[in-house]
């Protein structure tokens, strides 16, 4: 593995996390180092990182929030 993509993803706290939990793309990495914007998506996805999963995630937070004060109304 190239040495920046190493530091890349030793400095970033997911991305070590994830790859030490999918050693697999240790070899993959290795043999291309073109795949690595993959590898971050996958990444991404897996610990919900994206954009639309924190709107989401907030959505979901004040629809509890709300649901709580409706029944605290009541």
């Amino acid at each position: 593995m190239q040495f920046d993509l190493q530091m890349k993803i030793k400095n970033e706290k997911n991305m070590y996390q994830y790859l030490k939990e999918n050693s697999y793309w240790v070899k993959e990495l290795n043999r291309n180092a073109f795949a690595y914007p993959k590898f971050v998506d996958a990444m991404k996805d897996l610990y919900r990182l994206r954009t639309s999963d924190k709107i989401s995630d907030a959505i979901d937070q004040i629809d509890l929030i709300s649901s709580f004060l409706n029944a605290f109304r009541s």
